[in-house]
Order: C-alpha cells, then sequence, then structure tokens
C-alpha cells in the first residue's frame, strides 16, 4: 500500500499573516486563497492549508527537513528579522541551534504560537 500526507489544515489566527509568514521564513510562496484556505506547498507537494479560525488556536509542531545550504538561508531570515529561536523545544536554550544527528536544527514560533522546527537530518538518521 501506498500512503503520502497530501495536505493538512493549519489553524491561525490570521490564516493570511500565518501562512506568508512561514513562507517567508522557509523561501517559499503561497498559493492562491481556495475557500478559507491559504495553501503553502512543499517540495514534497504536502500541502499545509492555513485557515483562521476565530477560537484559541491549539498549538501544534510542525519539523521541515531542509539541505544545510537552506538552513543558512533560514538561519539569516529568522534573524534579520528577530525571530526569536531555541536549539530546544522547551525553549530553554534561546538563540543557539542545535547538532542533532550530525546536522543543525533550531525551533521558532508563528504568529499563531505554533512549534516550527527545521531540520537538515532526520532524528535517529546517525552522527552525534
Amino acid at each position: 500500500m501506498s500512503v503520502e500526507l497530501n495536505h493538512t489544515i493549519v489553524l491561525a489566527r490570521d490564516n493570511r499573516e500565518s501562512a506568508e509568514f512561514l513562507a517567508r521564513i522557509l523561501g517559499l510562496e503561497t498559493g492562491p486563497e481556495w475557500g478559507p484556505f491559504i495553501p503553502l506547498t512543499l517540495s514534497n507537494n504536502v500541502t499545509l492549508d492555513f485557515a483562521t479560525v476565530d477560537h484559541e488556536v491549539p498549538l501544534q509542531h510542525y519539523a521541515f527537513l531542509i539541505s544545510e545550504e537552506e538552513f543558512d538561508e533560514v538561519f539569516r531570515r529568522i534573524e534579520d528579522a528577530g525571530i526569536t529561536y531555541f536549539a530546544d523545544p522547551q525553549g530553554k536554550r534561546p538563540g543557539e541551534i542545535n547538532r542533532n544527528d550530525g546536522g543543525r536544527g533550531m525551533y521558532f514560533h508563528d504568529p499563531a504560537g505554533h512549534g516550527m522546527e527545521v531540520i537538515t537530518r532526520p532524528y535517529g538518521s546517525g552522527g552525534s
């Protein structure tokens, strides 16, 4: 059986603000508004459909696997925007990146408060 994630809905206080924030950080472009959604399609064709809700947004975690070169670009955008980032998901190591599994990674929050993560090596892939 071949099963692939096609899309998921990301709840936000403002769908456009959140979608454009993540697109800017990751170096992507949002798609055209479709119904209540602002789509952001990733390179593996998974789409994050950002939807505005008028209630408290339950916080979620989204991790993105990127190349070392892309990490440098994302890191620069985060620093240029003055976004606080962390080496750990608990936020106890602000202003640091991690070197898990021989790669690099960091955590930051989007406008809705979701925990975003970028990594250059999948967890458990080896390295130190």
